[in-house]
């Protein structure tokens, strides 16, 4: 059982600033490959996009099949520890979740694979506090964003209807996506036009003064 509204946060370049170039230097340093090389090899549909989309059945799998594309067998921790230094807290982003938190039922939805899935806890542990369990990648749901399918799941998934859910992303397209099912969705700028943004939609719910439980 959930408290409604659900408000669903995009990780990357929302509550974190990601620099994918501090990821691919690392993983270069791991790996012994070039950029481009790193690319070719894993970045496209049926590597990353295929794990991040649900293909890969658990986090050992998607780990097996990074290592045989390229070449090394890295250890979960290194490609965490790896992951993470790509990261950048956003506290104010963080407060921003916080008072979703207060107004109904919080909850993660980044386009990664399950070897994310099963270690979010441990490479953004300042998450734990505001979204609990409710953590989670777009490989849990079987589907990437833009996709609607990934956000169709959401719904059935906490059993809400589209106009309790509001949806912060940094890209238009994933917006988009979430609005064509009727989602409430914004486009993440800054920390305080989305605090503004999560406001107003609470207030239209009436979630200020009491929010619904949906089982």
């Amino acid at each position: 059982m959930i408290r409604t509204p659900l408000f669903v946060f995009d990780m990357d370049d929302v509550l974190f600033d990601y620099d994918w170039r501090v990821r691919m230097t690392g993983l270069s340093a791991l790996t012994g490959l070039e950029l481009q090389e790193l690319r070719s090899r894993w970045w496209h549909d049926e590597g990353e996009w295929a794990a991040e989309a649900g293909r890969f059945a658990d986090a050992e799998a998607y780990r097996s099949a990074f290592g045989r594309a390229v070449g090394t067998d890295i250890a979960v921790h290194d490609w965490i520890a790896n992951r993470r230094s790509a990261m950048t807290p956003w506290p104010e982003s963080f407060a921003a979740v916080e008072r979703a938190g207060e107004l109904g039922t919080v909850s993660l939805l980044t386009n990664n694979g399950p070897l994310v899935e099963a270690h979010l806890a441990e490479l953004a542990p300042e998450l734990v506090p505001l979204f609990g369990d409710e953590l989670h990648t777009s490989s849990f749901y079987g589907a990437r964003k833009p996709d609607p399918t990934v956000f169709a799941n959401l719904l059935a998934h906490y059993g809400v209807e589209a106009d309790q859910v509001f949806f912060a992303d940094d890209l238009e397209v994933n917006v988009e996506a979430a609005r064509s099912l009727g989602i409430e969705a914004h486009r993440f700028m800054d920390a305080g036009s989305l605090t503004a943004a999560i406001e107003r939609f609470a207030e239209q719910l009436g979630a200020g003064t009491g929010s619904r439980d949906v089982a």
